[in-house]
């Protein structure tokens, strides 16, 4: 009994050494995450391969050992810009079209990342309106949104071609997506083939693409882009720098591992179709950092290359300096 008694009194001390152990390590975690910094990161759009490295970042613990706990949100009706640009969000996801028209109104923006390295978007067509050039455009039903970019960009690279815009008959096409818009005779429309193009292979119906880059150096823009504001560049550089240090392993992460780094975006958001970000994260994982030296490279040509054609197609009014715009300060070193 005596012996018994020695065992359950030893028992009971094992118990409670056990329970203080774990309340201990619960202190101990708890003092952990209140150590994280705790950040915002809006997208420009729903959750998709151009995302994958933030949710790889996130998912894995990347950003965690860099002292960030990142909270990715999706974009209000007024966009990523605007709350980052007011400080409501310390990062967002965003595009030099817009960045460039958002610091002509005096939005204090500044990319610090460029997610894909060239613009993979185009015009998309179904193989058989046969529109394989900017010249096949003439006659065409183009479905948009009624932007003026839009038609500058159409006319710019109608022009390489000496083709007629005004022979283009342009349709608001309003929410429908690409193949519905197809399916109520609009000919074709601005997609990245990255995502819709690649849609368009599941479904067995294939497209014909005429990339914007193809026609016009100028319009090889960033798109899309990680960006944050003036603010933040110059009261937090450790954070800027701690935030694209997680973002940059997410990324090559992505690169060296489509598939793994798909199966994370799945998993992060599991409405979306899983056979399409496998097949879009197999065809977008080189083009993240494709020719650059590292992920995330930006150059200033690109900036003011596009910035001019802006100004030259009547969409800026005013002289901007490109070097405000763009940072690559915080990118790690390769």
């Amino acid at each position: 009994m005596k012996a018994k008694s020695k065992v359950w009194k030893g028992l009971g001390l094992l118990a409670l050494a056990s329970v203080l152990l774990i309340a201990g390590c619960g202190e101990k975690k708890e003092a952990a995450s209140k150590e994280l910094q705790e950040v915002t990161l809006v997208l420009e759009w729903t959750p998709n391969t151009n995302h994958t490295g933030l949710y790889v970042a996130r998912d894995m613990g990347l950003w965690e050992k860099h002292g960030l706990k990142v909270n990715i949100i999706l974009p209000p009706e007024a966009g990523a810009s605007a709350l980052v640009a007011g400080g409501k969000a310390e990062f967002g996801v965003g595009a030099q079209e817009g960045m460039i028209l958002a610091r002509e109104q005096g939005l204090p923006l500044v990319s610090i990342a460029p997610i894909i390295q060239h613009n993979t978007s185009g015009f998309a067509s179904i193989i058989d309106k046969n529109i394989k050039e900017p010249k096949d455009f003439e006659g065409k039903s183009y479905g948009g949104w009624n932007s003026p970019a839009e038609k500058a960009v159409i006319t710019s690279i109608m022009n390489v071609q000496k083709a007629d815009v005004g022979k283009v008959n342009f349709v608001d096409a309003g929410s429908a997506d690409f193949f519905t818009a197809m399916k109520k005779g609009i000919d074709f429309e601005w997609i990245f083939y990255g995502w819709t193009g690649i849609e368009a292979e599941l479904r067995n119906e294939p497209v014909n693409m005429v990339y914007l880059t193809d026609y016009s150096k100028q319009l090889d823009y960033y798109t899309p882009l990680l960006l944050t504001n003036e603010k933040i560049i110059k009261e937090k550089p450790d954070l800027v720098r701690a935030f694209l240090a997680g973002a940059a392993e997410g990324y090559q992460y992505a690169i060296d591992n489509p598939d793994a780094a798909a199966d994370v975006l799945i998993k992060a958001v599991p409405e979306i179709n899983a056979d399409l970000v496998k097949a879009s994260q197999k065809w977008l994982s080189p083009k993240y950092k494709d020719d650059a030296p590292r992920w995330g490279e930006q150059k200033r040509e690109v900036w003011s290359g596009y910035g001019d054609w802006l100004k030259e197609n009547g969409l800026m009014e005013k002289d901007l300096n490109y070097d405000d715009m763009f940072t690559t300060e915080f990118l790690p070193q390769s």
